[in-house]
């Protein structure tokens, strides 16, 4: 069954802390997007909102960083309660000292690469990362259609992770529901990654239950 990820990039900002309790039970992670209106056009969460966020939730803090040259900010964020920090191979020209400043601090490490990505770019450094996301749309704004395109760097990746003996979860982002959360899954993604599916709707909680009843 794959572990779930409500993005707060769909909740209500006014009323977070009550939209993090409803899915508080039921979910695995909570995944924060940070964006710098730079590496894409959005602006939203900074350090400060983790550390606001941490004293309210027992849920893995997945923060997917979505800026230019994210080593700036690894140190503020892993010091403000991040459990699991992700960067983009073309956000910088250093990954490899990226995702070692991340470990340094105690905190997972994660690779993130786009649609238009290929695997090859992440190979070199797949042995030291403790969670890869894979993008399902083009990131930056909530609310995309999947794409199902990526499906096929999900199964390269999981191919990858068992010819090597590599031991990390792979992440989707981006459209899933839980009918396009099955191919994903099927193709080796033990992540979910979900925002306005589960924000958008009456009880988020039975949202996250039906993208892991999915894939059952």
């Amino acid at each position: 069954m794959i572990k779930v990820a409500p993005s707060i990039l769909s909740a209500d900002y006014l009323n977070l802390e009550r939209d993090i309790n409803k899915i508080e039970n039921d979910a695995e992670y909570l995944h924060i997007d940070v964006m710098d209106g730079d590496f894409v056009p959005s602006i939203s969460y900074g350090p400060g909102w983790v550390k606001q966020i941490r004293k309210i939730s027992n849920l893995i803090l997945d923060v997917h960083m979505m800026v230019k040259n994210p080593e700036r900010y690894v140190d503020e964020f892993a010091d403000n309660g991040a459990d699991l920090i992700g960067v983009h191979v073309e956000a910088t020209p250093h990954i490899h000292r990226a995702l070692q400043m991340i470990k340094n601090k105690g905190v997972k490490a994660e690779v993130v690469i786009n649609p238009g990505t290929p695997v090859d770019a992440i190979k070199p450094v797949l042995y030291m990362v403790d969670q890869v996301l894979v993008m399902t749309v083009n990131p930056g704004f909530g609310g995309q259609k999947f794409l199902p395109e990526t499906v096929k760097k999900i199964q390269q990746l999981n191919d990858l992770k068992n010819s090597e003996g590599y031991n990390f979860d792979i992440e989707i982002d981006g459209g899933v529901n839980n009918e396009t959360v099955k191919q994903a899954y099927t193709a080796g993604a033990t992540v979910a990654v979900a925002g306005s599916y589960v924000f958008d709707a009456e009880n988020p909680a039975s949202k996250v239950q039906s993208i892991k009843d999915a894939t059952k």
